[in-house]
């Protein structure tokens, strides 16, 4: 009988995937604007954010790089379009928050580790598995990594600044692919994003595992991807590789 093939290399999401904020973003900003003397509140601020951050990346895709932005110069933007739709208009007063709060979001204090991430990393490693990062993250995020006891399992992280094109354009993994120096059919990629994560890894013939949480699954995703891709958990990771591996062709 063919040996099967085996699954070399698992690529990862970050964000909300081994990764999330320690306190929600509307949060973060009304309590570095209290700081600077202003009060605005969080709620507020959270829907804010979530409408300035959509319009930004509408107009200026992938933190604007291709319209000679830097990701710095983006996310200020971001702080003050999140302020003035909550009602703050003084940009003089709002760009010392702006820049406060991006090096606050740089700090690995603003995040946490998601439970059994550490775990999970670990035994894929001691699998002899490869595991590298392919996130829609900025610059900031190999320190983030360091500093949460995160980057010394991952043999490079590729962000989507770093690599010019976000998830789910399948150059970014194509470029994972080329740095790992392996195949698609031999990579599994992991995160939370049905379109980014789930869709874009298997665009381009990779296997993909979706990490969907506790909440009910959207009609889209219960109705297009197999239970055995979905992870309520991480430690929902590794039977499901096992399956996976198990089902895979001979050589």
């Amino acid at each position: 009988m063919a040996p099967r093939l085996q699954i070399r290399l698992m690529t990862w999401d970050v964000k909300d995937t081994l990764l999330r904020l320690r306190h929600p973003v509307g949060e973060e900003y009304a309590t570095q604007a209290r700081a600077h003397g202003l009060k605005v509140e969080a709620a507020a601020l959270g829907q804010a954010f979530r409408q300035a951050y959509k319009a930004q990346s509408h107009s200026f895709p992938n933190y604007g790089l291709s319209r000679g932005l830097t990701s710095r110069q983006w996310w200020l933007d971001v702080v003050l379009q999140t302020f003035r739709l909550a009602g703050v208009q003084d940009v003089q007063a709002v760009t010392p928050i702006a820049k406060q709060l991006y090096e606050d979001f740089s700090s690995p204090g603003t995040w946490q580790v998601l439970e059994g991430a550490k775990a999970t990393l670990m035994a894929c490693r001691n699998r002899g598995l490869k595991l590298a990062v392919v996130s829609n993250f900025d610059q900031r995020l190999e320190d983030i990594l360091v500093g949460l006891g995160l980057r010394e399992h991952f043999d490079f992280v590729l962000t989507s600044e770093a690599a010019g094109w976000p998830k789910p354009d399948p150059r970014i993994f194509h470029k994972a692919l080329q740095l790992a120096h392996m195949e698609p059919a031999v990579a599994a990629h992991i995160g939370d994003s049905y379109r980014c994560d789930y869709q874009g890894a298997q665009a381009i013939g990779m296997h993909s595992f979706l990490v969907t949480g506790p909440e009910p699954l959207a009609p889209e995703v219960r109705n297009t991807v197999p239970e055995e891709h979905i992870l309520p958990s991480l430690s929902h990771l590794l039977p499901a590789l096992d399956r996976l591996q198990d089902s895979l062709p001979g050589l």
